[in-house]
């Protein structure tokens, strides 16, 4: 399985499939799993390809879901080695998307392939989700998918995200949750003027400065068994012409909230807004709400993942909800058991971003035994 795996992740790795690209690495999957008897469909919205690929029939519906595309590079000259072209040395494989995540991409094609081969009348359904819209603006990839899946009451029962869980050794670490993400775009108003003359003027700084100071200090929640308190960051801050002489006549802050199930989005709005109100601020405030959190329990999806892992590399793993968002916050909402597992993410996203081979091999081990588990035991 090895070097399937490892082959398989090179030649996704070298194609340069920055998001919302996929540079033919969809096709290249579909290719493969349409000769194991895999029904292919293509679901292109906009200029984001998606595959959703079937083997099988009924229910459980198994669906292990990832992404082709990869986040930008930035200056190639300070790679050790091109970023696409897939380098092995010390038994690392270097490239962009080595860790996020062609190679856990290539471990669960593999895993399915060889699962198939073994089982062709196996039971119930086995599929593959992936999308090109993951590290970009997430609006046309797997959301509009799971939609088009809903609309048709097609059913995934439980699904495997290939997303880089691992912290410091391989299968640590299992995602079974995710909190939720929403950003808030505040704009508050004031009156611009010369700062000779404040009586003239209203400084949306100092107007909002107790405002922030309770915003940023306000305790949401304590999280719960599975996920961490609610926090809220400020990401960016702006106001004025750029000159020392005039005072600013609009104050934009922009915050961000990863929330766990103690909240709800409705909660979240609904605090902001009384507190605006209660200062006496003139704003408008646009919301983005990128996903609400989600929670597996542990249950027959869980315990044959962390079976899998107990069987293969001898780890039980910690199950986690933090981190920041994933494509299993948009399959959680057709009511499907959700768990994300994959290699090590300390370099995801990084300059020589790399995976090491030994652990891509050993995930496709496990992608392979979580089948077994959930279908033939």
């Amino acid at each position: 399985m090895k070097e399937k795996v490892v082959s398989l992740a090179q030649a996704l790795i070298r194609r340069p499939s920055v998001s919302p690209n996929d540079e033919g690495c969809q096709q290249l999957i579909a290719n493969r799993l349409e000769k194991l008897g895999f029904q292919i469909e293509w679901m292109p919205f906009n200029n984001t390809l998606n595959l959703w690929a079937k083997h099988g029939k009924g229910e459980p519906v198994i669906a292990f879901a990832g992404h082709t595309d990869v986040v930008p590079t930035g200056d190639e000259s300070q790679w050790k080695f091109p970023p696409f072209d897939a380098t092995i040395i010390d038994n690392m494989l270097y490239g962009r998307g080595a860790a996020d995540m062609k190679g856990s991409l290539a471990a669960m094609v593999v895993a399915v392939e060889e699962y198939v081969k073994a089982n062709p009348n196996h039971s119930g359904t086995i599929a593959l989700l992936i999308t090109s819209d993951e590290e970009s603006a997430a609006k046309d990839g797997t959301v509009r998918v799971v939609e088009t899946l809903m609309a048709r009451d097609e059913k995934i029962t439980y699904c495997m995200v290939g997303e880089p869980s691992s912290s410091k050794n391989l299968g640590d670490v299992v995602k079974n949750g995710r909190r939720g993400s929403i950003t808030g775009n505040l704009y508050i108003q004031g009156i611009q003027g010369h700062v000779a003359y404040p009586h003239l003027a209203e400084n949306p700084i100092h107007q909002a400065a107790p405002f922030l100071q309770e915003l940023t200090t306000y305790q949401w929640d304590k999280g719960n068994a599975f996920f961490p308190p609610t926090s809220l960051q400020i990401a960016n801050i702006h106001a004025g012409t750029g000159s020392n002489n005039v005072i600013p006549g609009e104050l934009y802050v922009q915050f961000n909230l990863r929330y766990c199930t103690e909240v709800t989005d409705d909660i979240i709005k609904q605090k902001v807004s009384e507190m605006l109100t209660r200062y006496g601020l003139t704003y408008r405030i646009e919301w983005q709400l990128s996903g609400k959190p989600f929670l597996t329990q542990p249950g027959k999806l869980v315990n044959a993942l962390v079976d899998s892992l107990r069987q293969v590399v001898g780890i039980t793993p910690h199950l986690e909800t933090g981190g920041g968002t994933s494509d299993g916050r948009f399959i959680a909402l057709m009511g499907a058991e959700v768990v994300e597992f994959g290699p090590l993410n300390t370099t995801i996203h990084k300059v020589d971003e790399c995976v090491n081979v030994d652990d891509l091999a050993k995930c496709g081990q496990i992608y392979h035994q979580m089948l077994i588990n959930l279908l033939d035991r």
